[in-house]
């Protein structure tokens, strides 16, 4: 019995268009993709379906600081089952102030390519 083919939409998040992506799928071949107006979109969409990643921004707790927190973000996207894990180790950063834009306070986060940096210089107190 052969599998049925299924539609599934995207809004597509990569330009300003946020075209319709209407992708057409039999089991995990992708039949074909339509709706997109740039080649940015039909790339998207082909992500989302064979491996899709995100990325995280989040912040830290920061002691002795003129602010409590520092904003993080992850340095290249990581795979979309990761995001949870990784907010659990990120979730136990604490760091002392000063602490400087660019700093890596986590490398390879869960295995990844990606690592933790800061984004905001927080002073001391």
């Amino acid at each position: 019995m052969s599998e049925q083919i299924v539609k599934k939409t995207y809004t597509c998040i990569v330009c300003p268009n946020g075209c319709d992506i209407e992708a057409k799928l039999r089991g995990k071949e992708i039949l074909s993709v339509t709706g997109h107006t740039c080649p940015k979109g039909e790339a998207y969409v082909r992500q989302e379906l064979e491996n899709p990643t995100r990325t995280i921004a989040t912040s830290v707790l920061v002691l002795g600081g003129e602010i409590p927190l520092a904003s993080v973000r992850l340095t290249s996207p990581i795979p979309k089952e990761l995001i949870f894990p990784a907010m659990e180790e990120i979730k136990k950063i604490c760091l002392n102030a000063p602490v400087t834009a660019g700093t890596v306070v986590l490398s390879r986060v869960c295995g990844t390519d990606s690592d933790v940096i800061v984004t905001k210089n927080v002073g001391v107190v």
